[in-house]
């Protein structure tokens, strides 16, 4: 019966390499197996009972659980008397087991994460109910302050930039939440449209600028390698995946920190695309190896806002890795406590158009140029550019050091014939080093300023003391060629041509439900000098239009959410007008919809643009004169 369940005839019919019985036993059941089987015939007290489970090697199945239970009865003599056992297949069994083992250990698991997610969605209700608390205090008690001193004029205006200033960060409270519950929906979608790195950089700089200076941080910024500058990306989500990993370093740095940026292109990227390595680097408060596990979780942080006034909501770091996943990336962080930390976000893209041209300019060709910076990844950065485009290229960290390399070149008779200048050194800072430079080489060289701050309160002083053009941190390839291939000009022309336009005379219908709303967006408009008429809802814009004259209004601004008409069902009726003047007027969305797909439905109901609520005030203006195109004065 035991050989026919293992499914042998007899023991001649056993594996070659098994000799006996006892060898069909699993390797890891054999030793306690034997053990009790052996001490159970062993024993002549007839006390002792075998009863175990092991595998056993069957002969068409594999290794199969099997349950042996049983006593040897003994005469007092010792001699055995019976011995009286079961032997019983439980592989079904055991295997039953395993499964509920594993699902156990699966809903514990579960259970936990649950916990865990409970614990911190507590937590993250506590301090949201402070962080948001915090700003709408400010903002309530402000405007009672701006309310009672309402003749003190430079006292509302301090009020009315405080308010400001937490309004905006209570919107960016807002806006973490609604973002990572879009991404955990699965709305967020990845758009890729062609994009410049310059670009997307330059006003990453822009965006930061401010609290960089009012926190008085080092900032740095430069790039490595970057010879693919327009790709085919998501410009909206890398511009917040960079905005969040520097909103963070600059939040968790005391005031003389410093906070870098750096881009690299890799290169080990496959044809047609282009790798790139995003550092952002800072000296701040740094966070513990144990903390390091959790730092891209939901609603995580190390500290309450209460504890270390630093307020934030826990969510930018999970945004940022969600994102980045989206993107088919990877972010990594390095951090120490007390030292600071670094974050890297390494991401593919499509190139949309070949590298920047790296031919020499055959005008400076084996030119000299002095590149001073107190930077030497600048210097470095800048050195390789130059050096690309034919030029041999001096550079020293000192701007001590570059007046005596400028004295010494010229008493050589082999002058420097372009400098490229950090702003702000440690130890004279740009604009001296280019006054003294110019006392020593004339008024013909060009002297570029490079920097990563705003420079327009310098300009002035700048171009008196000789500075022919200013550059902005980090400066890439085809902006150093596009410098040094153009004559030097002061005059940004496409400001100029900007202020010369007026909306004198231009008519927009302003279709809006909400009074409050309606009220700012006119006094808005009309200090732009625009002519505005006001419809409650879109039925009755619809309505003054079937009624309006061609050429009656220039524009219309057109809320989404209203109560008799919705914006899209309006527009959609606009544009069905017999009147083609009529039916072809430019439709802006001025809407608190402000995703991608409320923008993507906006185009598809006809419109021409889309500009979200809260209104930034320098971007709407921006967008209408892009589409309304105002006569020059």
């Amino acid at each position: 019966m035991f050989r026919k369940m293992l499914g042998y005839k007899d023991e001649s019919d056993f594996p070659n390499e098994l000799d006996s019985w006892s060898n069909l036993l699993h390797e890891e059941d054999k030793e306690y197996g034997m053990k009790e089987y052996w001490d159970t015939v062993m024993d002549y007290t007839g006390q002792k009972t075998y009863d175990v489970r092991y595998r056993l090697l069957t002969r068409n199945a594999g290794w199969r659980w099997f349950h042996a239970a049983g006593r040897l009865s003994r005469r007092e003599d010792g001699s055995p008397i019976t011995f009286v056992g079961f032997f019983v297949d439980i592989d079904d069994e055991k295997r039953m087991e395993a499964q509920l083992e594993a699902q156990r250990a699966d809903l514990q698991d579960a259970l936990a994460t649950a916990q865990h997610a409970n614990r911190a969605k507590t937590t993250f209700l506590n301090n949201m109910s402070h962080d948001i608390r915090t700003p709408m205090n400010a903002i309530i008690g402000f405007t009672s302050l701006a309310a009672a001193h309402i003749d003190n004029t430079d006292q509302v205006r301090d009020y009315l930039t405080k308010i400001a200033t937490s309004s905006n960060h209570l919107l960016s409270l807002i806006n973490d939440v609604l973002d990572m519950s879009r991404i955990e929906s699965g709305k967020v979608k990845i758009e890729e449209k062609e994009s410049s790195l310059p670009e997307i950089v330059h006003d990453l700089k822009t965006i930061v600028q401010a609290d960089i200076m009012s926190k008085q941080l080092d900032f740095y910024i430069d790039t490595v390698d970057v010879v693919n500058e327009h790709v085919l990306c998501d410009r909206l989500r890398l511009n917040q995946i960079l905005l969040n990993l520097l909103s963070n370093a600059m939040k968790f740095t005391k005031p003389g920190g410093m906070v870098s940026v750096r881009i690299r292109q890799k290169r080990n990227a496959p044809d047609g695309y282009a790798a790139y390595e995003f550092q952002v680097k800072d000296t701040g408060i740094g966070m513990s190896p144990e903390f390091l596990q959790h730092v891209f979780e939901p609603f995580e942080r190390e500290r309450t806002s209460t504890v270390s006034g630093i307020q934030g909501t826990g969510l930018g770091m999970a945004i940022t890795r969600n994102i980045v996943d989206m993107m088919g990336g990877t972010v990594s962080v390095e951090s120490e406590v007390g030292k600071g930390s670094t974050f890297t976000v390494s991401l593919q893209f499509r190139t949309c158009s070949g590298p920047v041209r790296q031919e020499t300019i055959p005008e400076l060709q084996g030119l000299r140029a002095l590149v001073v910076d107190d930077d030497f990844n600048t210097c470095s950065s800048v050195t390789k550019m130059l050096s690309s485009i034919g030029m041999r290229p001096d550079w020293t960290t000192s701007g001590k050091e570059a007046v005596l390399r400028v004295k010494l070149a010229e008493e050589q008779n082999d002058k420097y014939a372009a400098y490229v200048i950090d702003w702000i050194m440690p130890d004279m800072n740009g604009i001296e080093v280019v006054r003294r430079i110019r006392g020593l080489i004339g008024e013909a060289t060009p002297i570029i300023i490079l920097t990563a701050y705003d420079w327009s309160d310098i300009e002035e002083e700048a171009r008196e003391a000789g500075v022919t053009a200013f550059c902005s941190k980090p400066i890439f390839l085809s902006e150093l060629r596009e410098i040094l291939e153009s004559p030097f000009t002061a005059e940004d022309s496409e400001k100029a041509l900007q202020d010369a336009f007026s909306f004198h005379g231009k008519k927009i219908l302003l279709v809006e439900d909400n009074e409050l709303n309606q009220e700012i967006a006119e006094e808005i408009l009309q200090e732009a000098s625009f002519e505005v008429d006001v419809a409650d809802d879109g039925a009755v814009a619809v309505k003054r239009m079937s009624e309006a004259e061609p050429g009656q209004y220039d524009l219309i601004l057109m809320d989404i959410q209203m109560p008799v008409m919705d914006g899209y069902e309006a527009t959609k009726q606009i544009r069905a007008m017999e009147d083609p003047d009529i039916a072809n007027i430019p439709i802006i969305a001025m809407t608190a919809n402000a995703f991608s797909e409320d923008k993507k439905m906006a185009m598809e109901a006809g419109m021409n643009g889309h500009i979200a609520k809260p209104v930034d005030v320098s971007k709407l203006l921006e967008l209408l004169w892009e589409i309304i195109k105002p006569t020059v004065n």
